[in-house]
């Protein structure tokens, strides 16, 4: 690493990784280091059918001008003409998909509307109450799913008749596992639920934003497969042929490549600090800290896309929603995942348009039901798959998908889930901790060594692309004062 000015390391190069390089670039002594082929993390693009997928971030959730995703897409121009149009940045869409174009249940026919949309209005009604408990002392019970629990059971009468209500309601629930990326809302906690902000705007498809910011840096600022092992921080390190000049931190790869650097930025998943933070990070993090990495939860929603030779479903449906009718949140769920893994699946976002992707369906899992299905072989996911199609359409002839592609986001042994939520026991403030940079006193004389972004270090967006792409603008921020006075040259774009 060249130049005399200071030194920084990003670690991880998805999206507040590259956000933060973006923001520092034109400073001659940045490298920003990635464990995988490729850039993007949590944003990845696979060729699937006559298209290409998304395996990990699939929306821009609020797609409107307080979105800064959504802001550098438009800029980039990569957003079609439905996503830039100016009523549609005006909806209040609460971070939901549409509603089901059609909904399936296990009997094989088609659910009343009605009483689809019924049971989905008391729920988000009753999902809306949530915040109300936001700064409470003494919330009603500590989790979500409690909380929802209790109110279907007070609103809700248990008769024959409100089966089929209980049923929606269960898979509303399972739909709200995926969006918060828990195995169940009962792990999720209820006072600070509220702190979670959703920005206006219907969700619109998630654009190669990754491509572009990494296409934007110096070449040679990224340097990919390249895994750290170690970062050794509050040291006294020094170049081999460089005697004179001392750096706090040292940042030891898998490889053997070792890098100095006065500031690094960490930007890997909670996933993977969950698992190895101790190892990480020498001197150990600070036990806030570390408490704070225990106490949040991470959890893994993951997708199955499945094409068809030809669709079942009409051109104008969006949504196909799969409801078990036997199903009541109120009653004890499966635990044998091995026999009952596919219930967990909501249904099927149908990949538009057809001309660029085929024809396409995508499945949405989460939680362990979501962990043991990569686990799975593709075939034995394709007949789980076909199973549910044929049970929900009635149809025992219908034609079986001719390929299937999964994501296996706790697999991947960099990330080890999708998304941060806060669980039962931790707080906004744990990640308010989490974002916090060491040393933590700031009269050292050596300041901002450590630096973390990431979407689990953004209280108000945590989960979001849109979160991770601020905290890593927020510490490239912090560091833009220390690093103009010792690099004057750093040019005005990078100070943006």
């Amino acid at each position: 690493m060249e130049g005399g000015g200071r030194r920084v390391v990003v670690v991880g190069a998805g999206l507040a990784g590259l956000g933060a390089a973006q923001r520092l670039r034109g400073h001659g002594s940045l490298r920003l280091l990635e464990a995988a082929a490729r850039a993007g993390g949590r944003v990845c693009t696979r060729s699937f059918a006559s298209g290409l997928v998304e395996m990990g971030a699939h929306w821009i959730h609020g797609p409107s001008p307080g979105n800064p995703v959504f802001c550098l897409a438009s800029r980039y121009g990569l957003l079609g003409p439905e996503a830039a149009r100016e009523e549609n940045q005006q909806v209040e869409a609460g971070g939901h998909p549409p509603m089901p174009s059609i909904t399936y249940g296990s009997s094989g026919k088609v659910l009343s509307p009605k009483a689809v949309r019924e049971a989905r209005d008391l729920f988000y009604a009753l999902l809306a109450s949530t915040r109300t408990f936001q700064g409470s002392k003494k919330p009603p019970c500590p989790s979500v799913g409690q909380y929802l629990q209790a109110e279907i059971a007070r609103t809700v009468p248990q008769e024959d008749a409100r089966q089929l209500q209980l049923a929606v309601l269960t898979t509303c629930l399972k739909l709200e596992c995926c969006i918060s990326g828990t195995h169940s809302m009962d792990l999720v906690a209820l006072e600070p639920f509220g702190e979670y902000v959703s920005l206006p705007g219907l969700d619109c498809t998630f654009p190669r934003l990754a491509e572009r910011l990494l296409s934007d840096l110096p070449e040679g600022t990224v340097l990919l497969n390249k895994a750290v092992r170690t970062i050794r921080w509050q040291g006294s390190f020094r170049e081999e042929w460089d005697d004179a000049r001392v750096f706090p931190v040292r940042v030891e790869c898998e490889d053997g490549d070792v890098f100095l650097a006065d500031h690094v930025i960490v930007t890997v998943p909670l996933g993977f600090l969950k698992e190895h933070h101790q190892e990480f990070f020498q001197p150990p993090l600070p036990e806030r800290k570390a408490r704070a990495i225990r106490h949040l939860g991470f959890g893994t929603t993951n997708k199955i896309f499945l094409e068809f030779e030809q669709p079942f479903w009409e051109p104008q449906q969006q949504l196909l929603e799969v409801v078990w009718e036997d199903e009541s949140p109120l009653g004890e769920p499966s635990a044998d995942l091995e026999a009952n893994w596919f219930k967990k699946l909501i249904g099927f976002v149908v990949l538009q348009p057809p001309e660029q992707h085929g024809h396409v369906l995508c499945g949405f899992i989460a939680g362990k039901e979501a962990e043991h299905m990569e686990t799975l072989s593709d075939a034995e996911v394709l007949s789980a798959m076909t199973h549910v199609l044929r049970t929900m359409t009635g149809n025992p002839s219908l034609p079986a998908p001719r390929s299937v592609l999964r994501s296996r986001w706790h697999s991947a042994p960099y990330t080890r889930g999708s998304y941060s939520y806060v669980a039962v026991g931790s707080s906004g403030e744990d990640i308010d901790v989490l974002a916090q940079p060491l040393p933590e006193d700031p009269r050292d004389p050596r300041p901002l060594q450590l630096l973390f972004a990431g979407e689990a270090t953004y209280r108000v967006f945590y989960s979001t692309t849109h979160g991770a792409l601020l905290s890593g603008w927020r510490e490239a921020e912090r560091l833009n004062p220390l690093l103009q006075a010792s690099f004057p040259r750093l040019s005005r774009e990078a100070a943006k």
